[in-house]
């Protein structure tokens, strides 16, 4: 996880719940300072404090890597993609939705490529494929 990926995060779960900044920090026992720092992603900050933070939404902070799905949100939603899933098939078409369990991002919805027009024209979910979120490797603008 980068702290781009922890700064959005931070941000969705704050807004979602209604939380000013300094109301974050009150309730974490951290400053304010460290709020906003990561929030902007600063690069160094102490992981237990991060830890901290997370444990009121629930979640911890691991070594490890992961497909962001904050970036995905951030810069492939709308737009035309190509999504390589793990089982190394390749799909076409543009992430419309994300669907959550929770605060959880769990699956995209997806329309490809050669459903597009008509979608746009109907909107027939049928048309509409949800991608869980774990089977995607990567995505790339085409």
């Amino acid at each position: 996880m980068n702290t781009h990926y922890l700064s959005n995060f931070l941000k969705d779960m704050r807004n979602r719940l209604g939380l000013k900044q300094k109301e974050l920090a009150e309730k974490a026992g951290v400053g304010l300072r460290f709020i906003r720092e990561l929030e902007q992603g600063k690069n160094t900050l102490r992981i237990d404090k991060v830890n901290q933070v997370l444990s009121l939404f629930g979640y911890s902070l691991i070594p490890g890597k992961e497909l962001d799905p904050y970036d995905i949100h951030e810069n492939y939603f709308n737009k035309n993609v190509q999504v390589f899933l793990k089982n190394k098939s390749v799909l076409y078409g543009f992430i419309i939705d994300q669907v959550r369990e929770g605060a959880e991002i769990v699956a995209w919805k997806f329309v490809s490529n050669s459903n597009a027009i008509e979608y746009g024209a109907t909107k027939k979910e049928d048309l509409v494929l949800a991608i869980p979120h774990r089977d995607i490797e990567r995505i790339e603008n085409v």
